[in-house]
């Protein structure tokens, strides 16, 4: 297969080979021109070293990036390219940076140390795809694999933990056996992580296509960076207008709506102030009163740790706060006030929100929509 690359990547890979080094793309923009996907960026790996490169790249813009990682970016018609030496990482010792990086002439050694088979493929027009892990079966078969032993891969960078769910969640695949497992077992690791990288890859995994499926087979990892998801676990509404548990609720919500980071977000936290409320009346029926307003302060504990921009943390709290607001429809005459005080699109997210909240209710409550 021959890959359309963009016309500043083959001018950087054919510069470096016409200099006698050898240059690939590489990682994610491999695996998505396999998938039929456009990659959002394009990296580049070479046998050049950093010296080597500026060399080869006198007549650009060279930036010192990541010089002793063998990181240069490259500046060409206007767009930065980073280009890295194949390396070998040293020991890590904090669960996500290796101590040392070693350079090397072998491609294989750079490709191994990689993440997942599907991340671990190179091209270039010269050799074509190369792929020593078997990736692009992997793709075929849409399964996310640890390259080597998942126990050492996840040890090196916790961080890869969230990132094959997120990659499982975006592609709609599955997490092959033993990867799964090992990322199970090895979760606490999880606490080594910065809140900012753990909330860049959360929100993206609630955006994919297979974030139900992904956050119900793998619960406990959510629970290790969200603990306050731990009591919704099996936690029956033990109410008619709900046939699912808190935590399956709210799964279902997440799932029924876009596939936008606010919108995503809030219906993963609209619910989660519901086992702290929980009450049964003398019919054993168990109500929720309150529960926006606790839901609401869970989220803005989990936002503040979770070190989101203030922009994004007020409207998750708009959302969660007022998600249960239906007196929107009850009474008509109130709507002009609500658009004078939540603006249009405001109004227009709540409803979107109250929908998907509907739709993971009871079937026989889902008359309820027609209102929206």
């Amino acid at each position: 297969m021959t890959m359309d690359m963009p016309k500043n990547v083959d001018t950087a890979i054919n510069l470096l080979q016409s200099a006698g080094f050898e240059a690939y793309a590489v990682g994610g923009c491999v695996r998505d021109s396999l998938l039929g996907k456009i990659p959002n960026d394009w990296d580049i790996t070479t046998s050049a070293k950093p010296e080597d490169m500026k060399s080869v790249f006198a007549d650009f813009h060279c930036i010192d990036t990541g010089i002793k990682h063998g990181t240069v970016t490259v500046v060409i018609d206007g767009e930065p390219l980073e280009i890295t030496t194949f390396r070998l990482d040293g020991e890590y010792e904090d669960n996500r940076h290796p101590k040392s990086v070693t350079f090397t002439a072998d491609l294989g050694a750079d490709l191994g140390r990689r993440d997942f088979t599907v991340n671990a493929m190179a091209y270039s027009k010269k050799t074509g795809t190369v792929d020593l892990f078997d990736g692009q079966n992997d793709l075929k078969n849409k399964i996310i694999r640890c390259v080597g032993d998942p126990d050492r891969r996840f040890n090196e960078d916790a961080l890869r933990i969230l990132r094959a769910l997120r990659f499982a969640s975006a592609l709609d695949f599955e997490i092959e056996e033993k990867t799964a497992q090992s990322l199970l077992k090895n979760r606490a690791l999880l606490g080594n992580i910065s809140e900012e990288r753990i909330a860049k890859e959360l929100l993206k995994l609630v955006c994919g296509k297979g974030a139900k499926r992904i956050l119900t087979d793998f619960a406990p990892v959510l629970f290790e960076i969200l603990p306050e998801f731990q009591p919704m676990y099996k936690n029956s509404h033990d109410n008619p207008h709900h046939c699912h548990d808190i935590y399956e609720h709210t799964l279902i919500a997440v799932e029924s709506i876009d596939s936008e980071p606010t919108l995503r977000f809030a219906m993963l936290l609209h619910d989660c102030g519901k086992p702290a409320v929980k009450k049964f009346d003398e019919n054993g029926v168990a109500h929720f009163y309150g529960h926006q307003r606790i839901s609401a302060e869970i989220s803005a504990q989990i936002l503040a740790r979770l070190k989101v921009s203030n922009k994004f943390r007020d409207e998750i709290l708009f959302l969660v706060s007022n998600h249960d607001r239906w007196e929107l429809y009850e009474n008509t005459e109130k709507m002009p006030r609500y658009l004078s005080k939540f603006g249009l699109d405001g109004v227009l997210k709540l409803l979107k929100v109250m929908r998907a909240d509907v739709l993971a209710q009871s079937p026989e409550y889902r008359y309820r929509l027609d209102q929206i």
